[in-house]
């Protein structure tokens, strides 16, 4: 069964291009680059072409350098080693984790110009220093990111497409769901719980079994932790802390990384660069503190300051809780009938961090603690710039529990009234508005 995912429409109108860019699809490892790529190429060309760098042959790569200038014996050879028919802009030729060829990526300039064929890379860690050394990175490529699935393509493989198009409706028509709430609600919760890692999901689909899902999932992180042990050289034990600290720093109510949790004598100068691998590796999403919030919220960042969360939620779970069979059947149990007493506020905040990032927003939020006067004293989960309003900002708060307070939402209303658009507050019931603050069920926050 092949999953479908919504980036292949975008494939479809960069093939309408005819050649003027080769296409770069980055993300972390697992989330189904490759077989995009492939079905793509199957389905929309008369012949392709895939080379895989990480079992190509020697003879393979020696092509890129000994034919660089000789595009007609390039081709030839690249044709002869393949056993496959080159069509003049009919075949796609894939450069699969390209990451570790870095000289098959600076051919691209010269391979585009020719025209003659389509080009996709695909690769991991493409920004890390030792994958771009000594090349000169190519103008003629077009990057596109690819995520773990979000709900939208978890109702596709699932077989709840119309049922996603009746939650966006009622988004656009500002109208509640209605008896179908608690029904939605049940499958984001397993969204929550499985997660978008393409492999999960088929394990899903196959097996409804949560013991196996969860063990595909402990496999992709345990490839995530050979991963920074091989690339993040010189400071992997750094790297490896961090990733490892994640769930603790989530699971306390002040999320904001806490670098005293590795070691009292931490600073953030000797950890910056753990941090900033673990972002190119697409292996966590950072959210800042914007101190001064308003329109242009990067030019009011803290880098200082930031909460961390996983680029998966479905990961963060295994990642978090005991590897158990027993244990994890009762915490899926637990998650998907809404009885989990402990920590479901991490999953929201990092699901909602997820669904924001898929939606190419960078993450912020407001946090201030102010001892003398505690009018001041607030925390605000998200801010984006408002949907409906591009000239000011927009507050976004996460609650998992039925019963809850809005009292910083209130408080951060009333002190930046004038840059504030809409407020958001993201929970398990129904949509609402009230006090001019739209109430959304959480998975609504795809629309925003």
């Amino acid at each position: 069964m092949e999953l479908k995912r919504k980036l292949y429409s975008t494939l479809i109108e960069w093939k309408k291009e005819n050649g003027k860019t080769a296409l770069l699809i980055e993300g972390a490892r697992r989330v189904g680059k490759t077989t995009t790529a492939l079905e793509f190429a199957k389905n929309e060309y008369k012949s392709y072409v895939l080379i895989d760098f990480s079992i190509a042959s020697n003879e393979m790569k020696s092509l890129f350098t000994k034919y660089a200038s000789s595009l007609d014996d390039f081709f030839f050879f690249i044709s002869t080693l393949t056993n496959t028919t080159l069509h003049h802009r009919d075949t796609l030729i894939i450069f699969d984790e390209v990451q570790l060829f870095p000289k098959a990526r600076q051919l691209i300039k010269h391979l585009v110009k020719d025209n003659r064929y389509d080009y996709i890379e695909t690769g991991s860690l493409l920004s890390i220093k030792q994958n771009v050394k000594d090349i000169l990175i190519p103008s003629e490529e077009r990057t596109m990111i690819m995520h773990p699935l979000d709900f939208e393509e978890f109702c596709m493989a699932t077989g709840h497409i119309q049922l996603f198009s009746i939650i966006k409706k009622h988004f656009v028509d500002l109208k509640p769901l209605g008896p179908i709430h608690s029904q939605v609600m049940k499958l984001y919760r397993q969204y929550l719980l499985v997660g978008g890692m393409p492999q999960a999901v088929l394990e899903f689909i196959h097996s409804n079994d949560y013991t196996k899902v969860d063990q595909v999932k402990r496999d992709i992180l345990r490839l995530y932790r050979n991963d920074i042990a091989k690339y993040a050289k010189g400071y992997e034990s750094k790297v490896l802390q961090i990733f490892d600290e994640i769930p603790a720093q989530l699971s306390k109510h002040e999320k904001k990384f806490k670098l005293a949790s590795i070691s009292k004598d931490a600073r953030f100068r000797e950890y910056e660069d753990a941090f900033m691998w673990l972002d190119e590796a697409m292996l966590t999403n950072a959210c800042f503190n914007a101190d001064d919030p308003q329109v242009g919220l990067a030019l009011y960042k803290d880098r200082l300051t930031l909460k961390l969360y996983m680029a998966d939620t479905g990961l963060l779970i295994s990642h978090a809780y005991d590897s158990t069979s027993k244990m994890h059947i009762k915490i899926a149990e637990k998650i998907v009938s809404d009885q989990l007493e402990a920590n479901h506020g991490m999953l929201f905040e990092n699901i909602v961090a997820q669904a924001l990032r898929v939606n190419n927003k960078k993450l912020y939020f407001y946090s201030r603690i102010d001892q003398e006067n505690s009018q001041n004293t607030m925390e605000i989960d998200f801010l984006i710039n408002d949907p409906y309003n591009p000239s000011k900002i927009a507050p976004i708060e996460v609650k998992s529990s039925k019963r809850y307070k809005t009292s910083s939402l209130n408080k951060f209303k009333s002190k930046f009234k004038s840059r504030i658009g809409q407020s958001f507050l993201l929970h398990t019931k129904d949509l609402a508005i009230k006090d001019n603050i739209y109430y959304l069920p959480i998975y609504m926050v795809s629309f925003l």
